[in-house]
């Protein structure tokens, strides 16, 4: 009987994705297996795949291991040793099989080795030991090549961040930025990044990867605080500095101001140092605000488990819980006591509006002082590059520099925060009732914060059937 192979083909990089050059490796292979009169059972392809990053899981290769160590298969072509392993580990796996099974049968297009000898393995390892070498040599080389690229402020090619266009990296996509800006405003006004990311999941915003069922929570959140919004070069990351200690400018249009990158960055790091492991999730406008009017303990909304959509129930109700620590005597169907709140609200903002200057866009005041610091920085690294000062006077001079001037940079930071989420919570004064309720949860809670410290529920009393609103006491700040 002929012998059963399988044949692996690989190619790290298929930019065009018409795995044309895995084709003719498994044309050749086939073409080699019936010259040893091998029958090929299965072909094993890894297209667009690198052997060499450690990181990367070769789903091909392990089924293939997996099939020859079970014995589906009697032996492996492939068209080079290099294009089956370029790790040494993974060749002493492969190696490690040939050890229990010593009648596998091994073959490459290029080259005659023999992994069920002493001599093959040795040569086999040699081999991969020089393509590792290649690899290595390759990958410092391109790196060295991206980092120059970088300090230049130019583009490293591959495909273009979610807020710019396809064809041409250097210029914004008008549909994603407004996207992306939009998802900003909402991040000061209050709005988790988990509400966001399922809201771009529905509309395909965020160039989500090919066959994902949900967004990562830190791609949104680096799309939203990429260096790239403003302009900054970033290598492994890292925002890069120029000799005057300036970040560099990269070559493209930006979508954010400084101002505005900067108040979302400090936002979402401070929500994180905040609440550290605790989910701002909410599913009711009034969970945790509104207290029962007996017990004054914080009432929670309960979905109606009866509701089904077009049904008159109600959808869900507040309710003063034994199990929260409440009597358990106070409760409230939900959608009118939010739509009175929200009312309220509404009125008060717009009447707190018309009768407060409405303040221009501030400048941070010590942005001279941040400027001035920052040519020191650059002063002082200038002046030991052109020896008019030793390393050691720089090292005593640099550190206390360098902390004013990220002091100064925190400082700044905070102020647009605070400013642009002060503008982000006011635009709630043009909002309808009904546009209010469409509004994520979470932004309409910061919305009631803004003006409530509280929402009492009092008891209806018994029989009592229609909504009386004299009962909902707002407290107001």
């Amino acid at each position: 009987m002929a012998r059963k192979v399988g044949v692996y083909t690989r190619i790290s990089r298929d930019d065009e994705g018409e795995a044309l050059g895995v084709a003719r490796q498994q044309r050749d292979c086939e073409r080699l297996a019936d010259l040893r009169s091998w029958q090929v059972v299965k072909a094993y392809e890894d297209n667009d795949v690198s052997a060499f990053k450690r990181n990367v899981v070769r789903d091909e290769f392990e089924l293939m291991l997996k099939d020859l160590r079970a014995g589906l298969i009697d032996g492996i072509v492939a068209y080079d040793l290099d294009r089956l392993a370029r790790q040494p580990r993974d060749l002493e796996r492969l190696i490690e099989i040939f050890d229990e099974r010593p009648r596998l049968e091994f073959a490459t297009v290029t080259n005659d080795i023999n992994l069920g000898t002493p001599d093959g393995r040795t040569m086999a390892r040699i081999m991969v030991a020089f393509a590792n070498k290649s690899s290595h040599d390759a990958s410092r080389r391109i790196k060295r090549k991206h980092l120059e690229l970088a300090q230049q402020g130019k583009d490293s090619g591959g495909p273009a961040p979610y807020g710019w266009q396809r064809e041409d990296r250097t210029k914004v996509d008008s549909k994603a930025a407004e996207a992306i800006r939009e998802a900003q405003r909402e991040i000061l006004a209050g709005v988790r990044i988990g509400t966001i990311r399922t809201r771009w999941q529905e509309q395909g915003l965020g160039n989500p990867r090919a066959g994902t069922k949900r967004m990562a929570h830190h791609h949104v959140e680096h799309i939203l605080t990429n260096p790239r919004l403003v302009g900054y070069r970033t290598y492994h990351g890292e925002i890069l500095h120029g000799d005057d200690g300036q970040p560099i400018k990269g070559d493209w249009e930006p979508i954010n101001t400084l101002e505005e990158w900067e108040a979302v960055c400090a936002a979402i790091a401070e929500r994180k140092q905040k609440r550290p492991g605790k989910s701002l999730a909410r599913k009711y406008l009034l969970s945790g605000i509104a207290r029962c009017g007996l017990c004054k303990t914080k009432i929670r909304g309960q979905i109606n488990q009866q509701w089904t959509p077009g049904s008159k129930a109600a959808k869900f109700s507040y309710q003063c819980s034994v199990v929260n620590g409440g009597c358990g005597k106070v409760g409230r169907t939900g959608e009118p006591v939010d739509a009175l709140i929200a009312q309220l609200v509404l009125e008060e903002q717009r009447a707190r509006a018309s009768v407060t200057a409405i303040q221009g866009e501030q400048r941070w005041p010590r942005e001279a002082e941040l400027e001035e610091v920052t040519q020191d920085i650059a002063q002082l690294i200038e002046a030991e590059r052109s020896k008019q000062i030793t390393v050691a006077t720089l090292l005593q001079l640099l550190p206390a520099k360098e902390r004013l001037r990220d002091e100064l940079k925190l400082e700044r930071a905070r102020f647009y925060k605070e400013q642009k989420q002060a503008e982000a919570k006011n635009d709630a004064a043009e909002l309808s009732v009904e546009e209010f309720l469409a509004l994520p949860v979470e932004r309409q809670q910061e919305i009631v914060l803004h003006s409530l410290s509280a929402v009492i529920i009092h008891p209806a009393g018994r029989g009592r059937r229609k909504f009386d609103p004299s009962l909902i006491e707002p407290v107001w700040h």
